[in-house]
């Protein structure tokens, strides 16, 4: 059976050694108050409520799943509902949420944080919260008085749950093909036709009601996105003061079966004249529905950091369990048969990529978080633009970066365990297929990467890049003289400089032929992703090596060595890759597959 410890150490040097959260928010008027306590406080408690809670129900609810008893109705696992209301009654949905709907104002930070804690617990429950979430922020940016006075509350307090309503069955990612109609009635509200697939926490037991966020088009719209209003539609239609009456126009028509996360319920929503009102602006509903996206993209990040740091920890326990073999350099438990595996070089290569990924991306989720919260809160303008801009530019990194090294991650703990990771008792198993949908969700891995090279390098000549560049040569002209800092800092500098020769080139090449940029984006983006974590891996290890005599230290600099000399050899690869170009890609025939 898997155990899950929550990483409290590591999270309090990510937040108050690396990243200093607590003088980042005195900066912030909204925050000035949030000290190093406080956040540990809410570490050490969430982190309870994840390991004696959420964790009991994981292996359980993926076993049960959950359950379409017919009608629209749809059952979650056993224990999913009671553990439901002790989140809610414990006040964790109010956790990063505004204080004039409920909320207890504390920083992104501090929820990403929490929400690691979760998704290694349980990746299926915390989906239900996460959607919710999502909900919330874009009501926030973009709800009239009316609606905020309505739904925040009680999407803050847990009471009501939240969706987000895009995909349809023949279209995924391109949602200009949506066929989803909102009809105009006289009283201001609208009418929703259509049918939603894929819709996680679409329908379910945990809540009395569910206000689903859905995209349609106006009769008048204009094809394409710029055609698409956003509107939402409740489960159960509710007076202004939260009284509910009659139900909706809106039902699942089954839950998907899926490889994994099976007590998420994942369902098929039909939409037959249910009511709604208008969300933002007529034909500018995608815009509105970006800070949703982008609000669950980092959320996904976060799903597979916490997976990996789950299946890590059981892959350690397992590898100096486990006896198999002797040691190439001779016995090292000469009282037992055999060696444990953690001896064997190999096996120490697997645990170590977990870690190194584990750590990195652990500095860089907290960090694109803290960003998230001096775009909001910061008082000076300039600052606010600057973390704004660092944000867009790295919300598909921390997505399809930590999605693809989740999946491996899992997969390397799986490998540790032999034949038995593949057995379901160990548990890996599991991790392995939550983890794979990580890829998938909220715009494949691939979209990420033209996101990121089409939008947000190329769309403005690298200048989002370039603010992160800059960062980068800040740390080598702070640390580049130090002898012992060399083995970090020039790999860093090195990947640096070759990122803006690769940028420049793929620029002129997509000028030309537009296929240039699509055959190198995934490339592209793993080589931002490890220019990214080897940005971390620098200021850890620079860290570290001012405490040479302590253990903890001890370890980040051995996988911070690792991690450069390891990992952070894939670039060359990469960039070989996404230089070689469009033609050996579109070369053959599509019939000719």
């Amino acid at each position: 059976m898997p155990q899950y410890h929550p990483p409290i150490r590591e999270m309090q040097f990510v937040l108050h050694e690396l990243l200093d959260v607590e003088a980042a928010y005195r900066e912030m008027p909204r925050h000035a108050e949030i000290n190093r306590a406080l956040i540990d406080q809410v570490l050490v408690e969430g982190g309870k409520f994840c390991a004696e809670v959420l964790h009991p129900i994981n292996r359980s609810g993926d076993e049960e799943g959950c359950t379409y008893v017919g009608d629209g109705v749809v059952r979650t696992p056993k224990g999913f509902k009671e553990a439901w209301v002790q989140f809610r009654d414990a006040g964790w949905p109010t956790l990063a949420c505004e204080p004039d709907f409920g909320g207890q104002g504390m920083p992104a930070a501090v929820g990403i944080a929490f929400q690691e804690m979760m998704n290694s617990a349980n990746q299926a429950f915390t989906m239900y919260p996460g959607l919710t979430h999502g909900a919330y922020d874009c009501l926030l940016a973009h709800g009239t008085p009316e609606q905020k006075a309505l739904y925040l509350p009680r999407l803050v307090s847990g009471e009501w749950m939240g969706t987000m309503c895009l995909t349809e069955p023949h279209c995924g990612t391109d949602l200009g093909m949506l066929r989803s109609r909102a009809e105009p009635q006289a009283d201001g509200t609208y009418k929703i036709t259509g049918t939603k697939i894929f819709i996680s926490a679409g329908e379910h037991d945990l809540v009395s009601n569910i206000a689903h966020l859905v995209l349609a088009r106006l009769p008048d719209a204009p094809a394409g996105t710029r055609g698409i209003s956003l509107f939402i539609v409740p489960k159960f239609l509710p007076a202004a003061d939260g009284t509910l009456g009659g139900r909706n126009g809106v039902k699942a028509a089954r839950i998907e079966e899926k490889m994994g996360i099976h007590a998420s319920a994942t369902c098929v929503l039909d939409f037959e004249g249910a009511v709604g009102t208008m969300v933002g602006e007529p034909n500018k509903g995608l815009n509105a529905m970006f800070v949703m996206m982008n609000t669950a993209r980092i959320g996904v990040g976060v799903q597979s950091l916490g997976l990996t740091e789950a299946a890590y920890q059981n892959a350690v326990v397992y590898a100096r369990k486990r006896l198999q073999s002797r040691s190439l350099t001779g016995p090292k438990a000469p009282d037992k048969p055999a060696d444990p595996i953690i001896v064997h070089p190999d096996v120490r290569r697997m645990l170590l990529t977990q870690r190194a990924y584990l750590e990195g991306s652990r500095a860089f989720a907290y960090w694109l978080a803290l960003h998230g919260d001096r775009a909001e809160h910061h008082p000076d303008e300039d600052e606010r633009k600057a973390s704004h801009d660092l944000l867009a530019l790295l919300t598909p990194v921390v997505k399809a970066f930590l999605t693809d090294n989740g999946f491996l991650c899992t997969n390397l703990a799986m490998q540790v365990y032999g034949g038995h990771g593949y057995i379901r008792d160990a548990g890996m198993e599991q991790y392995v297929r939550d983890a794979r949908i990580n890829m998938i969700y909220e715009g494949t891995n691939t979209i990420q990467s033209l996101d990121l090279l089409g939008r947000k390098v190329l769309g403005d000549n690298g200048a989002k890049l370039r603010k992160f560049g800059a960062l980068i040569k800040e740390l080598v002209e702070e640390h580049g003289t130090r002898d012992d800092m060399a083995e970090f800092i020039n790999p860093l500098a090195d990947l640096g400089d070759k990122v803006e020769k690769l940028t420049m080139e793929i620029g002129m090449k997509a000028f030309g032929n537009p296929d240039e940029a699509g055959a190198a984006a995934v490339d592209y983006l793993r080589v931002i992703g490890h220019l990214v974590m080897g940005y971390f891996w620098v200021r850890m290890a620079r860290i570290a090596l001012d405490h040479p005599d302590d253990d903890f230290y001890k370890a980040k600099l051995a996988v911070a060595r690792f991690y450069f000399a390891r990992l952070m050899p894939e670039t060359a690869g990469a960039i070989r890759s996404a230089r070689a170009g469009s033609a050996s890609l579109m070369a053959l025939d599509a019939a000719l597959f």
